[in-house]
């Protein structure tokens, strides 16, 4: 998506560096969705859930340091303070983790794989 330098790593090295990266922390139901055909803000998007305030945070640090021991550049941190939805910005790669209630409220996945001009009930309901 990006232009990348000799050095930077692929849109798909960071994407298995998140995924890594959240997984060493044992976070929960990690989904990764596929959005190049979707929108040009990025190419992945990775979503995961952390059984606590506290392992959300732990994870979203994880995946901070992880980051930048892997010399991806990290765009930006949101959502940290209260640690229910934390939204880190890897360029190609935003990673949302995030509590099970702000999970099932928010459900990102179904609104980033939603089909083209249908409904998440049409994509339900679709054979």
């Amino acid at each position: 998506m990006h232009p990348a330098s000799s050095d930077s790593p692929t849109p798909d090295a960071i994407l298995q560096l998140a995924v890594d990266a959240l997984d060493e922390l044992k976070a929960v139901d990690i989904k990764v969705l596929d959005v190049r055909e979707l929108t040009t803000v990025t190419d992945y998007m990775v979503v995961a859930s952390g059984t606590s305030g506290r392992q959300v945070r732990a994870l979203s640090e994880n995946l901070q340091k992880r980051s930048k021991e892997g010399g991806v550049t990290l765009l930006g941190i949101e959502g940290e303070r209260d640690a229910e939805w934390v939204l880190v910005d890897l360029c190609d790669v935003v990673v949302h983790v995030m509590n099970p209630t702000s999970r099932e409220t928010y459900q990102i996945e179904k609104l980033w794989t939603q089909p083209p001009g249908g409904s998440v009930e049409d994509a339900a309901t679709a054979p």
